[in-house]
């Protein structure tokens, strides 16, 4: 296997990609954009930035109202782009409910980050992330990674790309050197030639290869397996399972509705600036919006997928040992009904 190597911490970072964060703590002040004072369990959510299911939450109170009668309010958090990068925010506390794949919770047990999954939806956006080259490097294919220098978010979605696509090609994975950076680091090592692609991601993808990179490969073309899904640390879960299953409720009947009315779900909170999508890729992003599949309770479908992604990070020494369904999701639906049993 190569030999992963760091580059220096960039400076530029790229726009917030939409996630949500849930974690649990007393509290009875108002916090700004939150719920009213007097709840009993604050919710840190990710803060969900200028489109999406989350953000038209955000901006009516959905939330909160639901939550209300649970004794629970929320609080938006400000993190960086990425579900691996922020797994130190697990571990604290600070962070226990976030959306993003199966490959980097499978990363996070890897590192003892106590974290399950617990919801997932069905792939709709896998044309949103793959592999790109710089124009310069002569990358056409995945062929012609080997002896080039590839930043991956290590022991997450991008690893788990590069991973794929070198095996699905047949190349020899020491072949490649896969460097360690999270999004907003890769962004600006790729820009500046540090590294000749980058296996990346929603916002940063659609960015760079607006910017002139030229797409390798996507996720579709690759067989990824890699699902959307919602991941809460494990406390959280078996602590107040009502509380999570309420925040999956009000999620898919915000989904639900960004499906039909996509155009209303973008620049939910500001119409121009550098956060406003204009043009094709307001376009392109309501298009997307159309497409969106909701949440859904895992399925022995779902847990077959996410062990063969950590059998592939197994194979490659990302991860010491396979996982298995059962390491990665939490059932919550018996979680409530075991919280319902002692209630009575």
């Amino acid at each position: 296997m190569s030999r992963l190597r760091r580059l220096p911490r960039a400076a530029a970072a790229l726009a917030m990609i939409p996630l949500a964060g849930l974690a649990v703590a007393c509290g009875s002040s108002e916090e700004p954009g939150g719920a009213a004072a007097g709840a009993d369990v604050t919710l840190k959510v990710f803060d969900p930035g200028n489109s999406g299911a989350i953000a038209v939450g955000k901006r009516d109170g959905t939330y909160d109202d639901a939550l209300a009668p649970l004794g629970a309010k929320i609080e938006w958090v400000k993190t960086t782009p990425g579900f691996s990068s922020n797994l130190k925010l697990f571990n604290t506390g600070e962070l226990d409910i976030q959306t993003g794949a199966y490959s980097p919770v499978v990363g996070a047990l890897s590192k003892d980050v106590g974290v399950r999954i617990f919801a997932t939806s069905d792939p709709y956006n896998k044309d949103q992330a793959g592999i790109i080259a710089r124009p310069e490097s002569g990358i056409k294919t995945v062929a012609d990674l080997a002896g080039k220098r590839i930043a991956v978010n290590p022991a997450g979605k991008g690893e788990y790309i590069t991973l794929k696509a070198l095996t699905e090609a047949g190349v020899p994975i020491d072949s490649v050197e896969r460097v360690p950076l999270q999004q907003a680091d890769a962004a600006s090592a790729f820009s500046t030639g540090q590294v000749d692609a980058w296996a990346s991601f929603l916002i940063p993808y659609q960015e760079a290869k607006a910017k002139g990179a030229v797409e390798i490969v996507t996720e579709a073309s690759i067989g990824s397996v890699d699902s959307t899904i919602i991941a809460g640390r494990t406390e959280v879960l078996e602590e107040h399972p009502e509380v999570v299953a309420k925040f999956l409720e009000v999620t898919q009947q915000l989904t639900e509705k960004q499906r039909q009315d996509p155009a209303s779900f973008e620049n939910v909170f500001e119409k121009t600036g550098p956060r406003a999508l204009s043009g094709q890729r307001l376009d392109d992003a309501i298009e997307l919006g159309g497409r969106i599949t909701n949440f859904r309770y895992p399925t022995a479908a779902d847990a077959a997928d996410l062990e063969s992604i950590a059998a592939l990070f197994a194979e490659n020494g990302v991860i010491q040992r396979p996982l298995k369904g059962s390491d990665v999701i939490f059932g919550l639906p018996a979680a409530l009904g075991s919280a319902s049993a002692e209630g009575k």
